[in-house]
């Protein structure tokens, strides 16, 4: 068997990984098209079907268009040519250069509108303390000290909407040490009921990034999960390549892709195509703040997270070039 790179990437899996498989193996779940690829190489005819389901051990499911087409070899088919397009792919590459352009707009909105809050925040916490140094009566003084205190908790709120004002300071990482570190932070903080486990792939070279900022928006991304599961649940942290990778607009041969699942109830629906917007939460008394931040530190990485997500089983994807990230 032979698979071009683009088959590759879809399967997840290398042409020497795929050697000697059988098409049971190679699609799982499919009994259906296994028998149409069977019959296919007895009666040597060719045939198209359309949005086939493809299961891929590892990664997310896909639906593809085949079309399957005999080699002949004096009038007896002895292989198969298999051509898989995938019909969601445009759909994907739609909504993600859609999250972009509304992540971009979004960051803007918010530093001028913090920009605006900013200073008349800073004259009232002033004025406050003015007020506070002219009263006598120390009952009084509680009244100033509330104006201070949300004060301070409001420009600390724009600080976080802002997120880091640094520019990244990138050089080669070892994304096994950020997860280590993400992992260990993640542990003092979790419920002792929550179990993070780490499934790594050796081989995946460095990547070009800051530490810092690779570490804050991972960080992120796993305490949602651990506020998703609750008291008790199962998180896994994976690390995978992923090979011919379009990121917004942008192709890449190689991209490392770093999974965060999690066992939760799952995030709602109509909240799925909203969940990295700032101020946006399913969780009652969240600020909606931290997969914004993530996603922002990610997109500043030439990367981009994306969600998916069904009752039992939420899986937060972060994308990143493992070429061209300068």
């Amino acid at each position: 068997m032979a698979a071009n790179p683009a088959a590759e990437a879809l399967l997840g899996a290398s042409t020497r990984k795929l050697q000697g498989l059988g098409p049971e193996e190679l699609f799982p779940g499919a009994e259906a098209w296994v028998r149409l690829l069977s019959h296919a190489l007895e009666a040597g005819q060719p045939f198209t079907e359309r949005e086939v389901p493809l299961e891929r051990p590892g990664l997310e499911a896909a639906v593809v268009d085949c079309t399957v087409t005999p080699v002949l070899d004096e009038r007896r088919a002895t292989g198969l040519v298999v051509e898989m397009v995938p019909v969601d792919r445009h759909r994907r590459l739609a909504r993600e250069e859609q999250a972009l352009e509304q992540g971009q707009t979004i960051h803007l909105l918010l530093r001028g509108l913090a920009h605006e809050i900013r200073n008349p925040l800073g004259g009232l916490r002033g004025a406050a303390q003015l007020l506070e140094r002219e009263l006598g009566d120390p009952e009084l003084r509680e009244y100033t000290q509330v104006i201070i205190g949300e004060a301070d908790r409001l420009q600390a709120l724009l600080d976080r909407l802002l997120g880091p004002r640094r520019l990244p300071h990138k050089r080669p990482v070892n994304i096994h040490e950020v997860v280590d570190r993400v992992c260990t932070l993640a542990r003092a903080e979790a419920p002792a009921g929550v179990r993070i486990r780490r499934d790594y792939d050796p081989s995946i070279p460095e990547v070009v990034a800051d530490p810092d900022l690779l570490i804050q928006a991972t960080l992120n991304v796993v305490r949602n999960a651990v506020q998703a599961v609750g008291a008790e649940g199962r998180i896994t942290v994976r690390t995978r390549v992923q090979r011919q990778v379009t990121i917004g607009q942008k192709f890449h041969r190689l991209a490392l892709r770093l999974e965060v699942i999690d066992d939760g109830p799952g995030v709602p629906p109509e909240l799925l195509d909203r969940i990295f917007y700032p101020m946006v939460s399913g969780r009652a008394g969240g600020t909606g703040l931290g997969l914004s931040i993530a996603q922002s530190l990610v997109q500043q990485h030439g990367g981009l997270v994306h969600c998916t997500s069904r009752p039992g089983e939420t899986v937060m994807t972060i994308l990143l070039p493992l070429e061209d990230s300068e």
